[in-house]
């Protein structure tokens, strides 16, 4: 190291020190108007952070543009003002959609560890016209941007650049309240056509793994408002289903194609409320009566065909995603989608001092709620208009300056379906660049369990065991990272997720990444090997994989990178089904009951990001993979030796070479129209018998059109070659706040050459399956005492 770099990184080690002290936030007479101006007399008494640093490309580099942040407060609010020097013809702003602003606007960005415990901190970002994203930032979790928080802000491009104006709520926040508290502070600036360049206020260095570690603070928010806040949301959704049932039962004769007929169900209009009262600014209690947890938007689609293993699908509901950050663990012991429909749901959750607490009751009708037909059925009478009942308990307590540990409880009941689930967890920083996480569970379940010895579900007592252990080592260059993770055969989390049981996941991870230089056409290369070994608790090999991943990161955001895989994959029957003994016969076809293939991949991605339009590609061929023989509908029948001799003989999984590509393409013409299209792409074919054991090709185009911030049209269209079946969604909403919103939607399901759902036989033209039309509504009262 020269004597000039030693010199300048001892320079910066100094202002980071320096700007680590407490700065006293200035305190404003009277609000300012936020209307993206700053020209108000209390904004010339602010507090102002200025002389930002380049983090990335740069290393703590002078920044390409200039930033200033300024920032007070009263007794309500929290004002900030971000005046960003720019060439305003080549800003990246957009009239974006709430929550979507990374990864195409340039942004301001702000963090705020209201508890200055360097492990939870609000994420604040505003696009240059004002547009807010929002999210939680865990310490070693990453970010959560499902969570949205009330506030107010307005941006404006100007003829240096851009200005944003927001006033933040305390009421909207936790936080630690009184005298001389002290809140971390990040701010960070990106302007995405320079390489995603990032400033930052506070230098950030790349030997220290942790970002809220390296936060400057701020303090002097003494006398805030001591009211307290109780917010209402009353919602009513009504909505018309229309679903195609069969015209003739039983049908004349068995070949007879029932071409069935559309049923307009009568008009159904569901009210609900939920409630929020924050008893502290630190403790609030959330209420639930009949909520409308309806989703406005469906669930992106995904191939489902020739999966073993549940697939998991994130929390969207606002009643759960308020703190959800408190109950979220290594394991995923609660996973709130488990919470189908409850009548009734509350919660209450803070911290207080160093201890962090949730508690959660829920009664829920979604087991027992039965349809249509499905009510007269003898099998679902003991079910019928039952309700489960649910209880979580979580408490986390601080240690140290960094490191916690936690409990965690659920208990979940229901008819012949009873279950606990208790542990312990934790995460202790070990150094600047390494960290342990871990989280130990037990569970004991009164249920029915499928037994392979004997081909029959057993109602019986099952208990259970699952564990997750992670120690990860990130540098300025170099990290690496090991961990494990598994669960015994009788692990059971009703509330929670799990893919697999009886089964163990050990692997390791090393990682390289170059020193980045923005000069240089090739900004930055990195390398990731991961390796990994899954085993059962008999200790019989499943899985082993090794691969290699070569990224080169280019000028202009263009990423090219190429992965090889080398891996070994095993199937026990017992897995699939029965266990053949001398009087039973197995799962699967043959004399074998296991079946292995050796597994080979490669991968190609190629991706590029430009202001009116980009897109990425990845394609992968996948030797080696399995065709667990289940099919893939009426399209495409199991295709293994043992079906084409016969479709009811016993599955016969083999590997196969599938072609995996998934694509994706946006055009942006105006600030406020944005045209999205995705491609996914999933072709096996088997290697014994040459035979497509699927086919799947899902298109997905999407529109939205922003009349303003708060007012939106978008429409989407999903198309499956392998169903034949298209999916449309046309909705209209105003969403000014969360909390208060009003959509009018539409529905469609329609089938084109494609099979009945009813009787499964081929329809030629188009059929209709559903349709549904909805409005929406719900407003935001807040009231304070």
């Amino acid at each position: 190291m020269s004597a000039v770099t030693a010199k300048t990184a001892t320079s910066i080690g100094e202002e980071a020190r320096k700007r680590q002290e407490p700065l006293r936030l200035a305190h404003f007479d009277k609000p300012p108007v936020i209307d993206a101006k700053l020209d108000d007399e209390v904004w010339k008494t602010a507090t102002v952070l200025k002389d930002f640093y380049q983090t990335n490309p740069g290393d703590n580099t002078a920044p390409s543009y200039p930033t200033e942040a300024l920032i007070g407060y009263d007794s309500n609010n929290l004002y900030l003002g971000f005046r960003a020097k720019d060439d305003p013809n080549r800003v990246r702003a957009t009239v974006a959609k709430r929550d979507n602003v990374l990864g195409t606007d340039d942004h301001v960005r702000i963090l705020l560890d209201t508890f200055n415990d360097k492990r939870r901190a609000y994420v604040f970002i505003f696009n240059p016209f004002g547009v807010q994203q929002d999210g939680i930032r865990i310490e070693g979790s990453g970010v959560d941007y499902t969570v949205d928080v009330v506030m107010e802000s307005k941006g404006t491009l100007t003829e240096d650049g851009y200005v944003v104006e927001v006033a933040i709520p305390f009421k909207s926040l936790r936080y630690a309240a009184g005298q001389g508290k002290i809140w971390g502070v990040h701010v960070f600036r990106s302007i995405q056509r320079l390489n995603n360049e990032e400033d930052s206020w506070m230098p950030i260095s790349r030997d220290n793994a942790s970002l809220l570690n390296q936060a400057g603070h701020i303090t002097g928010l003494d006398g805030l408002s001591g009211e307290h806040t109780l917010e209402l949301i009353p919602s009513i959704t009504v909505s018309e289903n229309g679903k195609r049932v069969s015209s003739f039962l039983p049908p004349p004769t068995p070949d007879f194609i029932d071409p069935g007929r559309l049923v307009n169900e009568p008009v159904k209009a569901d009210l609900g409320l939920t409630a929020k009262y924050g008893i502290t600014p630190n403790v609030t209690v959330d209420f639930a009566l009949n909520p409308d947890f309806a989703q406005v938007e469906a669930d992106q689609l995904v191939v489902t065909t020739n999966q073993r293993f549940p697939i998991f699908y994130p929390e969207r509901r606002p009643f759960f995603l308020e703190g959800k950050e408190i109950f979220q663990t290594p394991l995923t012991v609660l996973h709130t989608r488990a919470i189908v429909d409850p009548d009734v749901a509350a919660k209450l959750s803070g911290k207080v001092g160093k201890n962090t607490f949730g508690l959660m009751v829920a009664s829920d009708n979604g087991p027992g709620n039965f349809v249509g037909d499905e009510r007269l059925n003898p099998a679902n009478e003991r079910f019928l208009d039952k309700n489960a009942s649910i209880g979580i308990l979580r408490l986390k307590r601080d240690i140290g300056k960094e490191n916690n540990i936690g409990v965690m409880a659920t208990g979940y009941s229901f008819v012949e379906r009873h279950n606990y689930v208790g542990g312990f967890d934790g995460r202790f920083r070990m150094s600047d660049i390494a960290a342990l996480s871990f989280q130990f569970a037990g569970t004991t379940s009164r249920r029915f369990f499928y037994e392979p010895e004997v081909n029959r579900n057993i109602y019986r007592n099952g208990n259970g065991f699952g564990y997750s252990a992670t120690y990860d080592a990130s540098g300025r260059n170099f990290g690496f990272t090991l961990l494990g993770e598994g669960y015994t055969k009788d692990y059971r989390a009703d509330l929670g997720f799990v893919s697999r049981t009886n089964s163990n996941f050990n692997g390791t991870e090393f990682r390289y990444r170059s020193t980045p230089n923005d000069k240089k056409t090739l900004v930055s290369w990195n390398i990731v090997s991961f390796h990994h070994l899954d085993y059962d608790f008999q200790g019989r090999m499943q899985v082993w994989e090794s691969d290699a991943t070569v990224t080169w990161n280019f000028q202009r955001n263009q990423t090219f990178w190429l992965a090889y895989r080398r891996g070994h994959e095993r199937l026990i029957e017992e897995e699939f089904g029965p266990k053949r003994t001398a009087t039973q016969a197995g799962a699967f076809f043959g004399p074998s009951s296991e079946r292995a293939a050796d597994k080979q991949h490669f991968v190609a991605f190629y991706s590029t990001s430009q202001q009116k339009y980009g897109g990425s590609i990845k394609a992968a061929l996948r030797q080696g993979t399995f065709d667990f023989d289940f099919g893939g509908g009426p399209k495409f029948p199991r295709v293994s030796p043992a079906a084409l001799l016969d479709p009811d003989n016993p599955l016969d999984p083999g590997p196969g070479t599938l072609l995996d590509i998934s694509a994706s393409t946006y055009y942006q013409p105006t600030p406020a129209l944005r045209l999205t299209l995705d491609f996914t792409k999933n072709r096996l074919v088997r290697d014994d018998t040459k035979l497509v054991a699927f086919d799947e090709n899902i298109y997905s185009l999407r529109g939205t059109y922003q009349f303003t911030r708060f007012l939106a049209a978008r429409a989407r269209i999903d198309y499956s070659t392998l169903e034949s079946r298209a999916r449309a969604q046309f909705l209209f909403g105003w969403t000014p706040n969360p909390g208060t919103a009003f959509y009018v939607g539409y529905n469609d399901d329609v089938n084109r050459n494609g099979f009945s759902p009813i009787t499964g036989l081929f329809e030629p033209g188009f059929r209709r399956n559903n349709r549904t039309f909805f409005i929406k509504l719900s407003y935001l009262f807040r009231f304070t005492h």
